[in-house]
This record gives structure tokens, sequence and C-alpha cells, in this order.
């Protein structure tokens, strides 16, 4: 069993980073984000490109896909988990200091590193650090002697135990449904091991000191070695049991110190997939999380066109993260690996698609975009199927997509390769592109505070940021019809239109907003 965990030491918390100029079209404008406020991109390394034809994206064609994501004005990447693991997605680690071979060798990652910060990308890493897999050689030692040195490194209860008990039966399925204990193979064996997310995927014990050094040294290994520029960190809430949420946040207060000794602006990112009254004590020692309450209440006010509270909302989770850290970062995104994607999630309403990214990117945060969704990818759970390989040409001149999995989704059918949609102004690619561009350019985008406009009709969802120089007054019709809307007086000196994405009309503070239109007004 887990024995209470106490750390002594609680620390500051340094993150801070600056970042508005917008044009009416989709000229480029003079970046002024700064990552970790800009644009990331999340990629799932089997989908994305192949450099060498055996079916799986790798490191290399990664690489060779940087100038890509440059051009598209992302300034990170997040990689899914590619140290070597049993499974396809890679999330029970076997080696942690190690790259799956299938992805290529750790030199090829250092190159990758190297080339994206030539181009002024950053790189962050999946980190895995609730549970190792099965296969691991430390599980392996300590399944086999109760007197391994790894045998603490995990957490172990015997047959005996009530826990392991369920209405009298002591199966390994049930158990595993009921209490996430995993019954040890072998007929004979009385021991069970503790696996919140499944008999493969063992929980590592970070009540052993030994354990939590090791830690720190697959930390410091990436961070100071391979320069990595941070880790996400996966199920961040569950490094301790539910029922001690607090020494889950002082874990993470003393693991950031730690990869601080290394890199003084080394960022971390959690995966706490919970209510904003939960995710919040975590900002102290994870000062970026992701805000999955927005993501899911911009697809919903996208789907029932109703967007007038979207920003209150927004605005009622910020003040509240800022009460435990004022510099916090809010990881905004639509959808991400774990769940449908945003194109199926709009029921491929391209449209809706479009206006969600265009709320996505004008309100406050750090956006992540999912691998294809800026070519309007679709996909479906089960997990195999939002996560399909990248359509980069038309099938035949496609020597970058990977093959090994035959898309039920993302099809040739049904996407648009991007070598296409980069000649289309009017492509959902043109889209993203144009509205990244106008984030990076604006000073108010990328940094500003934000103040809720209320304009009496629960299409339009309308917003004030407001940055050091610079204010803009946002405006998102998310029905399927024109709008029509008057400027209040208390704003009428927003009298100048900076951007649109269609043909918005402004005539004496009136404004006619077409379908799915967006418009951004100036002083």
């Amino acid at each position: 069993m887990k024995k209470p965990f106490f750390i002594q030491v609680l620390l500051s918390i340094f993150i801070g980073q600056l970042c508005v100029v917008t044009v009416l079209n989709a000229q480029t404008t003079p970046r002024v984000s700064a990552w970790p406020r800009g644009v990331t991109y999340e990629i799932y390394v089997q989908s994305f490109a192949d450099s060498d034809g055996d079916g799986k994206g790798d490191i290399k064609g990664m690489t060779s896909k940087l100038d890509y994501l440059k051009d598209l004005g992302v300034e990170g990447v997040w990689l899914m988990p590619m140290s070597p693991s049993p499974s396809y997605h890679k999330y029970d680690v076997t080696d942690y200091y190690g790259i799956d071979s299938a992805y290529g060798t750790i030199d090829d990652f250092k190159n990758f590193v190297e080339e994206a910060h030539k181009r002024n990308i950053k790189v962050v890493i999946d980190m895995v650090l609730n549970h190792s897999s099965s296969r691991n050689p430390w599980f392996l030692d300590a399944s086999k002697n109760v007197n391994s040195p790894y045998r603490d490194y995990y957490v172990w209860t015997e047959m005996s135990d009530p826990q392991t008990q369920s209405q009298g039966n002591v199966t390994a399925g049930e158990n595993r449904r009921r209490n996430h204990w995993t019954r040890l193979r072998g007929v004979d064996s009385n021991y069970f091991y503790y696996s919140q997310f499944g008999g493969n995927m063992p929980d590592l014990n970070f009540d052993n000191p030994k354990l939590r050094q090791e830690v720190f040294k697959i930390g410091r290994f990436w961070a100071s070695e391979v320069k990595v520029d941070g880790f996400r960190l996966d199920a961040a809430r569950h490094i301790f049991p539910d029922e001690r949420p607090q020494d889950n946040h002082r874990w993470w207060e003393y693991f950031l110190q730690e990869m601080r000794k290394v890199n003084k602006d080394f960022y971390l990112i959690g995966e706490v997939w919970a209510p904003a009254e939960v995710v919040g004590p975590y900002l102290k020692g994870i000062p970026a999380l992701f805000n999955f309450d927005m993501g899911s209440a911009i697809i919903k006010a996208v789907n029932t066109e109703k967007g007038d509270s979207l920003t209150i909302m927004h605005k009622k989770i910020r003040d509240f993260y800022k009460t435990i850290n004022p510099d916090y970062v809010d990881a905004t995104f639509l959808t991400n690996h774990d769940q449908n994607r945003i194109m199926s999630s709009v029921n491929n309403d391209v449209d809706k698609a479009k206006i969600a990214a265009s709320i996505l990117l004008t309100l406050p945060g750090s956006p992540y975009l999912y691998y294809g969704e800026e070519i309007g990818m679709q996909g479906k759970k089960p997990d195999q199927f939002i996560r399909e390989p990248f359509l980069w040409d038309v099938k035949g001149k496609d020597k970058s997509r990977a093959t090994w999995e035959a898309p039920r989704n993302s099809t040739d059918s049904t996407i648009t390769p991007v070598a296409l949609q980069m000649k289309d102004k009017n492509s959902i690619y043109s889209h993203y592109k144009t509205f990244i561009q106008l984030r990076n350019g604006s000073k108010a985008l990328s940094y500003g505070a934000v103040e809720p406009v209320n304009l009496n009709n629960a299409a339009l969802c309308a917003f004030v940021r407001l940055a050091e120089g610079e204010s803009v007054l946002v405006l998102h019709n998310l029905s399927k019809s024109e709008v029509n809307v008057t400027v209040p007086d208390e704003l009428k000196d927003y009298s100048k239109i900076s951007f649109k994405n269609k043909d918005v009309t402004l005539r004496n503070n009136s404004l006619k907003m077409p379908a799915y239109s967006t418009v951004l007004l100036k002083k």
C-alpha cells in the first residue's frame, strides 16, 4: 500500500512571456507572440510522416516537415510518447531513456530537436510517469522476486487484503474493473499490483524515495542531454490515489523545482481532466494545464449556435486560476488524441469547424492544435480511428503518408490533402493559417485580458481583448444565418474593421455579419 508522502519544499513559480497588429486579409504581419503563449501542435509520430516507406511515421519524417509547421505559424510541438513500448500508442514504457526503434534513434531525435530550435519551434515530449509497462525490466524483475531492488517501484498487496475482494469474486478482470488491482500472473500467486489504467500498465510507487530519484534522473536526461523544452505530463492527477490530492499537488511542485535546476525556463504542462475547481490547485507545480472545460464549451456553442456565454465562462475560469498562480498558462484546445476529432464533433460541417477554430484562436490562452485538425481530418473513438495517417498529398504522389493503419474516417474520399488545400484560399487549412498569423501578430490576441460583451443575441460570441498599447473588439457569428448587430454606445469607438474573414460591413456602428463570420474592430 502507498504510505503518506511529505515534501518539505514549496516553490515559487516563474513563467511569464510577452505577446498585435492585424490586417484585413491574410497578409503576413510581424510576429509578436512568444512561446509558450503561441500556438503548439500535437503530433502522433506514427501517423504524421513516414521517411523510409515502412508504413510508420518516424522522427526523420517529422524533421522533414518542420518547415511546414513553421510556415503554418506554430511555435511549439508536443510529441506523443516515443519511448520503447509494446503498444501502438506507447503510453506503456519499457525504457524511459530510449526511442522506439520503429521511430528511429536517440540521435535522430536530438537532430529533430536541434532543427526545430533553428526554426524557433520548441519541443515538448509526453512524459508518462504514472505507470510503466508490465514488460518494463523493473516490473519483470519485481514480479519474479519479492526481494528485487525494483519491488517497491510498484504497489503490491495480497489476496487477503479486503481491497482485492469484489463480492467474494477475486478474478483479475473483476478486480481490475472494480478496484484497479490486477492479480500477478501464475495460478499460485497471491499477489496483486495496483494498475489504474489496466494490468499492462502497473502504477509506479511515488512513496518510494528511490523511485522518485529515478524519475528525476529520467527528467534530467531529456532536459539536459536531449535538450527538450518541456514535458506534457500524462495522467498528472493520478500519481497518488484520488483520495490524496494534496500529495499529487506537492509532488509536482517538487518535480518542477528539480527540472528548473536544469533549465530555469523548463515547461511543464499537465493533463488533469477534471472541473476547474479540481484543476486549479495543480497550477503551483504545473504552471500550464489543459482547459478541457473550454474545449467542450466551444464545441457545444458551435453545435447549438449559442455562443453568448462562452467568454463569461472563460473569464470565470481564468480569474479563478489567477488566484492560485497569476502567471499560469491556459492551454486551450478543441480536441486531442483522447477525444473525437473536432470535425466529427461538429458532424463534418466545415463551416462549424472553421468558426470553432476562429473562436479558439481569438480567445485568451495558449492554443494547442491536434495534427490534421487544420486540414479537417475526421475521426471518432476507438482511439486508433482518431489517430489516423496525415494526408500530405493525393494518393500515388504522397511519399510521406503513413500506412500502418487503413483509415476509416480520414480517407482520400473525405479529406482533401494539404498539398491541394494550400492552393485554395477557402480551405480549412487556409482558414487556420490565417487565424494563426492573425494571433501571432497581435499582442492583444496573444496576451490580452478579456472582457465579455453582451449584444443580446445568443448567436454572437463577443468580447474585447486588451493589452498594453492595443485593444480589439472581437465578434463571431455562430449561426447559419446573417446577423445584424449594433455596436453598443460604450464601444462605439471601435469603429474600424481591422480583420474580417467574410463580407462583413460596418456603417454607423451597425454591423452586417454573414453566417459563421468573424470580425475584429479597432479604435
